[in-house]
């Protein structure tokens, strides 16, 4: 099919996908991720061969994962995760890197595959959080603003931040002490823009951002986009993966516009989640689903084996150090949706995988096996979180105090 075609097909999938997911939530919540992945699956060459990838498809893909992170890197709000909480949230992901990449390079073995690199790539993938996926679950049932939600907020945050970094270190293929250099380097670009970005605007810059919100000059959303791309472009100058400028760009956005337009940050994150959600991430998840190996799952022998081991292993290296660091007040039955919802990964195992299959270090079976994993994972675990959270009861809404003191 001709590269419109193509176009046009991922698009329709973009339309059909959230009438799939809305028919079908009134008896089961799927999240729309799956539908998309499913049906970028079922057009792709693998079963009707209707759609191929192309240079223009391959880059409003990668566009797509990229707004995917920056909408990650913004959701998070600094007033929360911090204190006791954020320590937690960081010793069990540290804990999950080393379980991650032990197993990982034990399965390489096992397999015949062999080589640290090789588990590198399976182990940071084991450790990573879908917290693009889990956050709108949450918001749906009101649980963002509670406790929980807050507490979740910190470990996923670690899980979505972790993992980036951890592949700007391991999976650039220099040596470490030149990855830590620059990945330093960006850090203190981050750190100068975060200083900009904290500074007091002038007043003119408020009344642009308000008196173009309406008009076609939307002076706030070009300038969200231009922070994106700068972020992206600085990373990839320094040699680092384009995921980290990106959660970086989200994280610079919202202290920007909370400072300079806090009365209008929501409306603006609005018109930007329905350029991201509307056309860029449906995009990437449905290409996803196109570029999916699935003869290589369903020939059976070690793939499909994997696949299940992949998707414990989930709960076994992600999960569970989250289940026995999670903050005392949390009961056993948020614990455990604590645990859940830290294991439901995709988006970076996506990624992971793309530069492992670029780099000829993972298999395609393997890439597959990783990949329907999280699929799996984005289907189930979160149905299993909330039902355990609908018998733990519900929790107190947070204050801005009482949230910082966590």
């Amino acid at each position: 099919m001709s590269q419109s075609g193509t176009l046009i097909l991922i698009m329709a999938i973009a339309v059909l996908a959230p009438l799939l997911a809305y028919a079908l939530g009134r008896w089961l919540p799927v999240p729309l991720v799956i539908f998309e992945i499913l049906l970028g699956i079922l057009i792709g060459p693998d079963v009707l061969g209707w759609a191929h990838r192309d240079d223009v498809i391959d880059v409003l893909s990668q566009l797509g994962l990229a707004m995917l992170i920056f909408l990650a890197g913004y959701e998070i709000e600094f007033g929360k995760v911090r204190g006791d909480t954020l320590k937690r949230s960081v010793w069990s992901w540290l804990i999950a890197l080393g379980l991650g990449l032990g197993l990982g390079t034990l399965l390489t073995h096992l397999g015949d595959d062999g080589g640290f690199h090789h588990g590198v790539f399976i182990g940071t993938a084991l450790t990573s959080t879908a917290l693009g996926t889990v956050l709108p679950v949450l918001r749906d049932s009101g649980e963002l603003g509670g406790r929980f939600g807050t507490v979740m907020m910190a470990f996923g945050s670690i899980g979505e931040f972790g993992p980036i970094i951890a592949m700007a270190l391991l999976l650039s293929g220099r040596s470490a002490w030149q990855s830590t250099a620059l990945l330093a380097a960006f850090a203190v670009l981050t750190a100068a823009a975060v200083l900009w970005a904290m500074r007091p605007k002038p007043p003119w810059f408020s009344r642009i951002i308000a008196r173009t919100l309406h008009t076609s000059g939307q002076f706030a959303v070009r300038l969200v986009v231009l922070l994106l791309a700068l972020m992206l472009g600085a990373s990839q100058a320094l040699g680092l993966d384009v995921l980290l400028g990106a959660f970086a760009a989200g994280l610079i956005t919202r202290l920007v516009l909370g400072g300079a337009a806090p009365e209008s940050s929501g409306e603006i994150l609005e018109k930007v989640e329905a350029m991201g959600f509307g056309f860029l991430v449906p995009v990437f998840f449905v290409v996803t689903g196109v570029e999916f190996d699935l003869r290589s799952l369903l020939d059976g022998g070690r793939a499909l084996l994997l696949l299940p081991v992949f998707l414990a292993l989930f709960v076994l290296v992600r999960g569970l150090p989250v289940y026995v660091l999670a903050p005392r007040d949390l009961g056993r039955r948020d614990r455990t949706a604590l645990m859940l919802f830290s294991s439901t990964a995709l988006p970076l195992i996506v990624a992971i995988t793309t530069i492992g299959l670029d780099d000829k270090v993972l298999a395609a079976s393997e890439a597959a096996a990783l990949v329907g994993a999280g699929m799996v994972s984005v289907l189930v675990f979160p149905l299993l979180a909330l039902k355990c959270r609908a018998g733990a009861g519900p929790m107190p809404k947070l204050g801005r105090v009482e949230a910082e003191s966590w």
